[in-house]
């Protein structure tokens, strides 16, 4: 991706839009909470469906910054973590304006469909621009990070890994690999019981189950770029589905115990390995929510989709853009 600091509208007002991304290798554990630096490298898809869309507005009168998601006037915690993030975009650019923010989702809120981490890259790219910080791909994927690990992720196209480091260097980087499409099924589109924050917290602090997943969750990130690296789409479908079950077992393990997956997720992890039995390279995913991804190759896509159907509402997805700038205002 490069710079986007030309496509910015009228001075103090920027719109950027960013989609989704679907990890194949999870991110799960904060090695410092207070930066987001993730205990373990990942590995995710940028998909080309479920855009959010994000403005952002300067204005001299405000007092505190105000936040309108999905068309209302948002509070509590929305408020909160949008509030302190300005707060780190106005100390690197050392400005004081606070700013309207206006975001609408296409992709559940809180749902486990990484809304939060097309959130928080369009709100990086739109508040960057606004107030004229960097926007290259690194230094947008470092402020990203802040607002919500995964969003470092979604300011790339296609394949990217965020590795581990420090606040400087624990970045997204492109990655090149097999073609992958994804269908996402949706189990349950409403706002979960347990947060992520929370149930990533309640894992570390109480799972017997969480040492052994960062160790060898680093182990699978070395095997599926060694996969990407030799365009080897069924060795990446299968630690794919792997790691998936492992972070859902290090969730469930915890004190009081979290489950995400629903009986109608397990049905469909079911029919997926039906699928991969009847000839299918197909693989199954879930982040942190009942909502099950089935990983595929392209042509196989609609199969997929057609073959998951009576359970769930599916959309297809392939791979898709980077955050950008748009002119023009949230539509």
């Amino acid at each position: 991706m490069s710079d986007l600091s030309t496509a910015t509208t009228p001075a103090g007002t920027a719109t950027a839009v960013a989609h989704p991304n679907i990890a194949l290798v999870k991110y799960w554990g904060k090695s410092d909470a207070t930066v987001n630096l993730p205990e373990t490298g990942s590995l995710s898809l940028t998909l080309d469906v479920f855009p959010t869309t994000t403005t952002v507005t300067l204005d001299d009168d405000l007092t505190a910054d105000t936040l309108e998601l999905d068309g209302a006037p948002a509070h509590g915690t929305p408020l909160d973590r949008v509030r302190r993030f300005l707060d780190l975009v106005r100390e690197r650019a050392g400005r004081s304006t606070h700013a309207r923010v206006v975001s609408r989702n296409t992709v559940p809120t809180g749902a486990g469909l990484a809304s939060s981490a097309s959130g928080f890259a369009a709100l990086a790219a739109a508040a960057s621009a606004a107030y004229g910080l960097p926007t290259d791909a690194v230094s947008l994927s470092r402020l990203a990070r802040r607002g919500s690990g995964s969003a470092s992720r979604s300011i790339l196209p296609g394949l990217a890994a965020w590795h581990e480091g420090d606040d400087t260097s624990s970045y997204a980087v492109p990655v090149t690999g097999p073609a992958v499409a994804m269908v996402v099924a949706t189990v349950d589109a409403g706002p979960k019981a347990v947060s992520s924050r929370e149930a990533m917290r309640r894992s570390a602090d109480t799972s017997p189950y969480y040492p052994a997943w960062v160790t060898s969750t680093r182990e699978t990130l070395v095997a599926a770029l060694a996969a990407c690296e030799a365009g080897d789409f069924t060795a990446l479908g299968r630690i794919t589905e792997t790691n998936a079950m492992r972070m859902h077992a290090a969730i469930q393990a915890c004190d009081p115990p979290v489950r995400y997956l629903a009986p109608t997720s397990v049905r469909l992890f079911d029919r997926i390995a039906e699928l991969r039995g009847d000839g299918i390279d197909v693989w199954g995913t879930a982040d942190a929510g009942p909502n099950v991804v089935a990983v595929c190759r392209p042509g196989d896509a609609q199969r997929v989709a057609d073959a998951l159907a009576d359970l769930a509402p599916v959309t297809v997805a392939h791979a898709g853009p980077g955050v950008r700038l748009v002119a023009g205002p949230t539509a």
